[in-house]
């Protein structure tokens, strides 16, 4: 039986990859709607679909190249701790 505390440390582990793989796309975010919106305001341009194709474009090339990144954190976090406790060990 898992014990309360080897439990919240798996979670907790859970919680800081799911951060660590988030966190690339969130800046990326962040900074296309911050310049985005400085664009727009020094322009006067408030066109919807500006604000919304390069920040998707950009948070694409983001995933893009990240995702060996992503998948290599996850497959370590699921191979060192989930698949020991799935297996009884």
């Amino acid at each position: 039986m898992l014990g309360e505390a080897l439990i919240f440390d798996v979670m907790r582990q859970g919680l800081w990859i799911a951060v660590r793989i988030s966190a690339p796309l969130l800046a990326v975010a962040l900074v296309a709607g911050v310049v985005i919106g400085l664009f727009q305001a020094l322009t006067s341009v408030q066109e919807t679909t500006l604000t919304f194709v390069p920040k998707v474009g950009a948070m694409l090339a983001v995933f893009w190249v990240t995702m060996s990144f992503m998948t290599a954190t996850l497959v370590d976090f699921f191979t060192t701790r989930l698949v020991p406790l799935i297996a009884g060990g």
